[in-house]
């Protein structure tokens, strides 16, 4: 089990997102790789080697939904800061 201090330490570590990068395109590589890993297509060190991608490319998917969650909050209270006057 995971300590809630540690995920909330990952959770606030800054990701940079490839040149390119596209949300649909990586949760589709991420479901690419569990399908062959449910599947057995895959040797057991490129079973490791692709879990590995696959968390890369969720922390990728999780740090660009905070990201506009955040822009989100902020259009937000611009909306309501607005509607005082």
């Amino acid at each position: 089990m995971i300590d809630p201090n540690t995920a909330s330490n990952i959770n606030q570590v800054q990701i940079s997102l490839p040149e390119g990068w596209n949300y649909e395109a990586t949760v589709a590589q991420v479901e690419t790789i569990i399908e062959q890993i449910e599947a057995g297509e895959l040797e057991l060190a490129d079973v490791f080697e692709q879990f590995a991608a696959a968390v890369k490319y969720l922390h990728q998917c999780e740090a660009f939904l905070q990201k506009r969650q955040q822009q989100m909050d902020l259009l937000i209270e611009t909306l309501d800061a607005d509607s005082d006057f």
